[in-house]
């Protein structure tokens, strides 16, 4: 029995798969959702989880060397959220992109996983390294 880390079973399995280049997606609670891929979906209420907490959960097991942001995300958010975001990938290269081409992106991901968030384009495509 696992005791700290990702307790989620079907989380450490998507991760598990994800190998040097391949992406993951984290998403907000309105993201699209694409059949094609896994989808992993925690989303309890509004608010929890948030992006950040499966970012920061994720992030001590898994390298990343990248990262994309929808650019409408630095106009629809407040100083702090951007700052919170900005602590949270600190070290890793951000790209933004109108998210009409950062979906785009989605279809190639190993996965992605849903959370109850509802910060206006919060969404993050993972590159590991």
């Amino acid at each position: 029995m696992l005791k700290t880390g990702i307790l989620n079973p079907q989380i450490n399995s998507l991760l598990s798969r994800v190998r040097h280049t391949n992406t993951l997606v984290i998403a907000d609670r309105g993201f699209p959702y694409w059949p094609q891929i896994e989808t992993v979906d925690i989303s309890l209420v509004d608010g929890l989880p948030t992006v950040l907490d499966v970012l920061r959960a994720v992030r001590p097991n898994f390298v990343i060397g990248k990262a994309w942001m929808a650019e409408e995300f630095a106009s629809s958010n407040d100083d702090a959220t951007r700052a919170s975001f900005e602590q949270a990938l600190e070290g890793i290269t951000i790209t933004r992109q109108p998210h009409n081409e950062f979906k785009q992106r989605i279809p190639h991901a190993i996965g992605l996983i849903r959370t109850g968030d509802t910060t206006q384009y919060a969404n993050l495509v993972l590159e590991s390294a």
